[in-house]
Protein backbone atom coordinates (compact mmCIF):
# COMPACT_ATOMS: atom_id res chain seq x y z
CA UNK A 1 0.00 0.00 0.00
CA UNK A 2 3.04 2.32 0.98
CA UNK A 3 5.38 1.05 -1.79
CA UNK A 4 4.33 4.01 -4.22
CA UNK A 5 5.13 6.65 -1.52
CA UNK A 6 8.27 5.64 -0.56
CA UNK A 7 9.40 5.31 -3.78
CA UNK A 8 8.22 8.87 -4.07
CA UNK A 9 10.30 10.22 -0.63
CA UNK A 10 13.15 8.39 -1.44
CA UNK A 11 13.22 10.29 -4.95
CA UNK A 12 12.94 13.69 -3.13
CA UNK A 13 16.03 12.60 -0.89
CA UNK A 14 18.28 11.52 -3.91
CA UNK A 15 17.43 14.25 -6.19
CA UNK A 16 17.78 16.78 -3.24
CA UNK A 17 21.29 15.31 -2.27
CA UNK A 18 21.94 15.62 -5.88
CA UNK A 19 20.85 19.41 -6.10
CA UNK A 20 22.39 20.37 -3.21
CA UNK A 21 25.93 19.15 -4.97
CA UNK A 22 25.45 21.23 -7.71
CA UNK A 23 24.37 24.42 -5.30
CA UNK A 24 28.05 25.27 -5.13
CA UNK A 25 28.42 26.02 -9.00
CA UNK A 26 25.14 28.30 -9.34
CA UNK A 27 25.75 32.28 -8.59
CA UNK A 28 22.85 33.25 -6.66
CA UNK A 29 21.60 35.76 -9.59
CA UNK A 30 21.04 32.82 -11.89
CA UNK A 31 19.46 31.10 -9.08
CA UNK A 32 17.12 33.90 -8.66
CA UNK A 33 15.88 33.82 -12.44
CA UNK A 34 15.64 29.51 -12.29
CA UNK A 35 13.15 30.21 -9.61
CA UNK A 36 11.08 32.93 -10.99
CA UNK A 37 11.17 31.13 -14.72
CA UNK A 38 9.99 27.41 -12.42
CA UNK A 39 7.09 29.74 -10.76
CA UNK A 40 5.92 30.80 -14.29
CA UNK A 41 5.35 27.45 -15.39
CA UNK A 42 3.90 26.31 -11.72
CA UNK A 43 1.16 29.03 -11.93
CA UNK A 44 0.22 27.93 -15.56
CA UNK A 45 -0.07 24.47 -14.28
CA UNK A 46 -2.20 25.54 -10.95
CA UNK A 47 -4.51 27.28 -13.08
CA UNK A 48 -4.89 23.96 -15.61
CA UNK A 49 -5.79 22.24 -12.88
CA UNK A 50 -8.72 24.80 -10.90
CA UNK A 51 -10.01 25.35 -14.62
CA UNK A 52 -11.12 21.82 -15.55
CA UNK A 53 -14.15 22.06 -12.54
CA UNK A 54 -17.30 23.42 -13.37
CA UNK A 55 -18.14 23.62 -9.06
CA UNK A 56 -17.00 26.84 -8.42
CA UNK A 57 -18.83 27.98 -6.05
CA UNK A 58 -18.02 24.67 -3.97
CA UNK A 59 -14.89 25.99 -4.81
CA UNK A 60 -15.10 29.42 -3.05
CA UNK A 61 -16.44 27.53 -0.29
CA UNK A 62 -13.47 25.20 0.27
CA UNK A 63 -11.31 28.04 0.12
CA UNK A 64 -13.30 30.39 2.55
CA UNK A 65 -13.51 27.55 5.16
CA UNK A 66 -10.43 25.48 4.43
CA UNK A 67 -8.56 29.24 5.12
CA UNK A 68 -10.58 30.17 8.30
CA UNK A 69 -9.86 26.35 9.54
CA UNK A 70 -6.34 26.68 8.64
CA UNK A 71 -5.44 30.08 9.84
CA UNK A 72 -7.48 29.15 13.29
CA UNK A 73 -4.93 26.10 13.52
CA UNK A 74 -1.71 28.22 12.44
CA UNK A 75 -0.76 25.30 9.71
CA UNK A 76 1.84 27.32 7.70
CA UNK A 77 3.27 28.65 11.49
CA UNK A 78 3.55 25.66 12.53
CA UNK A 79 5.15 24.26 9.60
CA UNK A 80 8.00 27.10 9.32
CA UNK A 81 8.53 26.41 13.22
CA UNK A 82 9.39 22.85 12.18
CA UNK A 83 11.80 24.05 9.58
CA UNK A 84 13.59 26.56 12.19
CA UNK A 85 13.53 23.38 14.73
CA UNK A 86 15.08 20.92 11.66
CA UNK A 87 17.61 24.00 11.28
CA UNK A 88 18.82 24.65 14.76
CA UNK A 89 19.01 20.64 14.62
CA UNK A 90 20.59 19.75 11.24
CA UNK A 91 22.07 22.38 9.47
CA UNK A 92 24.92 25.62 9.80
CA UNK A 93 24.00 28.48 11.34
CA UNK A 94 22.91 31.22 8.52
CA UNK A 95 21.50 28.51 6.31
CA UNK A 96 18.28 29.70 5.98
CA UNK A 97 15.68 26.43 4.75
CA UNK A 98 11.76 27.49 6.34
CA UNK A 99 10.97 28.93 2.84
CA UNK A 100 12.32 26.01 0.31
CA UNK A 101 11.05 23.20 3.27
CA UNK A 102 7.12 25.00 3.95
CA UNK A 103 6.66 25.97 -0.59
CA UNK A 104 8.54 22.20 -1.65
CA UNK A 105 5.79 20.56 1.04
CA UNK A 106 3.09 22.23 -0.50
CA UNK A 107 4.09 21.97 -3.81
CA UNK A 108 4.69 18.13 -3.55
CA UNK A 109 1.15 17.75 -1.32
CA UNK A 110 -1.11 19.55 -2.89
CA UNK A 111 -0.55 18.32 -6.75
CA UNK A 112 -3.42 16.03 -8.24
CA UNK A 113 -0.76 13.45 -8.81
CA UNK A 114 -0.55 13.00 -4.96
CA UNK A 115 -4.05 12.64 -4.64
CA UNK A 116 -4.92 10.42 -7.37
CA UNK A 117 -1.73 8.29 -7.11
CA UNK A 118 -2.10 8.31 -3.20
CA UNK A 119 -5.71 6.93 -3.89
CA UNK A 120 -4.84 4.51 -6.48
CA UNK A 121 -2.17 3.13 -4.31
CA UNK A 122 -4.98 2.58 -1.49
CA UNK A 123 -7.82 2.05 -3.64
CA UNK A 124 -6.22 -0.34 -5.84
CA UNK A 125 -2.40 -1.12 -5.25
CA UNK A 126 -1.97 0.75 -8.30
CA UNK A 127 1.59 2.73 -8.08
CA UNK A 128 1.68 3.52 -11.28
CA UNK A 129 0.43 7.22 -10.71
CA UNK A 130 2.99 7.84 -7.77
CA UNK A 131 5.96 5.89 -9.54
CA UNK A 132 5.74 8.79 -12.06
CA UNK A 133 5.63 10.95 -9.54
CA UNK A 134 8.27 10.09 -8.39
CA UNK A 135 10.35 10.80 -11.58
CA UNK A 136 8.85 14.57 -11.72
CA UNK A 137 9.63 15.14 -8.05
CA UNK A 138 13.21 13.59 -7.84
CA UNK A 139 13.90 16.30 -11.13
CA UNK A 140 11.76 19.16 -9.39
CA UNK A 141 14.13 18.54 -6.11
CA UNK A 142 17.30 18.90 -7.74
CA UNK A 143 16.36 22.26 -8.93
CA UNK A 144 14.83 23.40 -6.14
CA UNK A 145 17.53 21.97 -3.70
CA UNK A 146 20.13 23.41 -6.10
CA UNK A 147 18.73 27.44 -6.12
CA UNK A 148 16.65 27.17 -2.68
CA UNK A 149 18.81 24.91 -0.23
CA UNK A 150 18.32 21.64 1.79
CA UNK A 151 14.73 22.46 3.35
CA UNK A 152 13.63 20.96 0.31
CA UNK A 153 15.46 17.45 1.58
CA UNK A 154 13.35 17.79 4.46
CA UNK A 155 9.89 17.77 2.65
CA UNK A 156 10.12 14.01 2.11
CA UNK A 157 8.72 13.78 5.79
CA UNK A 158 5.31 15.64 5.18
CA UNK A 159 5.54 14.21 1.72
CA UNK A 160 6.09 10.24 3.23
CA UNK A 161 3.11 11.30 5.69
CA UNK A 162 0.42 13.19 3.96
CA UNK A 163 0.05 10.68 0.58
CA UNK A 164 0.83 7.45 3.34
CA UNK A 165 -2.25 8.87 4.99
CA UNK A 166 -3.87 9.57 2.36
CA UNK A 167 -3.69 6.02 1.24
CA UNK A 168 -4.57 4.18 4.62
CA UNK A 169 -7.65 6.42 4.10
CA UNK A 170 -8.86 5.39 0.89
CA UNK A 171 -8.47 1.84 1.60
CA UNK A 172 -11.69 2.37 4.12
CA UNK A 173 -13.49 4.63 1.83
CA UNK A 174 -13.54 3.53 -1.40
CA UNK A 175 -16.98 4.24 -2.33
CA UNK A 176 -16.79 7.86 -1.29
CA UNK A 177 -13.98 8.71 -3.32
CA UNK A 178 -15.61 9.42 -7.02
CA UNK A 179 -14.79 10.74 -9.78
CA UNK A 180 -16.17 14.40 -9.39
CA UNK A 181 -15.05 14.33 -5.73
CA UNK A 182 -10.99 13.84 -7.11
CA UNK A 183 -11.80 16.72 -9.87
CA UNK A 184 -13.04 18.58 -7.24
CA UNK A 185 -10.28 18.11 -4.91
CA UNK A 186 -7.77 18.65 -7.87
CA UNK A 187 -9.02 21.76 -9.02
CA UNK A 188 -8.81 23.15 -4.82
CA UNK A 189 -5.32 22.49 -4.70
CA UNK A 190 -4.57 23.84 -8.44
CA UNK A 191 -5.50 27.45 -7.11
CA UNK A 192 -3.21 26.59 -3.92
CA UNK A 193 -0.63 25.49 -6.40
CA UNK A 194 -1.36 29.47 -8.08
CA UNK A 195 -0.57 30.78 -4.54
CA UNK A 196 3.13 29.58 -4.38
CA UNK A 197 3.64 30.96 -7.71
CA UNK A 198 2.95 33.98 -6.72
CA UNK A 199 4.58 33.27 -3.62
CA UNK A 200 7.89 32.15 -5.81
CA UNK A 201 8.00 35.62 -7.62
CA UNK A 202 7.73 37.68 -5.05
CA UNK A 203 4.50 39.05 -5.92
CA UNK A 204 2.98 38.54 -2.92
CA UNK A 205 2.83 36.63 0.99
CA UNK A 206 -0.04 34.10 0.51
CA UNK A 207 -0.40 31.50 3.74
CA UNK A 208 -0.66 28.78 1.20
CA UNK A 209 -0.22 26.42 3.85
CA UNK A 210 -3.38 27.68 6.07
CA UNK A 211 -5.04 26.80 2.84
CA UNK A 212 -4.48 23.36 2.63
CA UNK A 213 -7.44 22.18 4.66
CA UNK A 214 -9.75 23.52 1.69
CA UNK A 215 -8.40 20.43 -0.12
CA UNK A 216 -10.27 18.41 1.83
CA UNK A 217 -13.73 19.98 1.88
CA UNK A 218 -15.21 18.84 -0.99
CA UNK A 219 -14.67 14.99 0.12
CA UNK A 220 -16.50 16.32 3.67
CA UNK A 221 -19.06 17.77 1.80
CA UNK A 222 -19.48 14.53 -0.46
CA UNK A 223 -19.93 12.76 2.95
CA UNK A 224 -22.37 15.12 3.89
CA UNK A 225 -24.95 14.50 0.88
CA UNK A 226 -24.23 10.94 1.38
CA UNK A 227 -25.30 10.84 4.69
CA UNK A 228 -28.54 13.11 4.08
CA UNK A 229 -29.57 11.35 1.25
CA UNK A 230 -29.23 7.98 3.59
CA UNK A 231 -31.44 9.65 6.29
CA UNK A 232 -33.96 11.31 4.13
Amino acid sequence: MLLGTTVNTLAIVAGSLVGLFFRRFIPSKQSNTMIQAVAFAIILMGLKMAWETEAFILMICSLAFGSGFGGMIGIEDRLEGLANRLQKRFVASGEGMSKAFVFTSLLYCVGSLAIMGALESGLQGNHDILFAKSVLDGLGSILFAATMGVGVLFSAVPVFLYQGGIAVTASFATHLLTPEVISQISAVGGLLIVGMGFNMLGAAKIKVGDMLPAVFIPFLVHIAQETFALVF
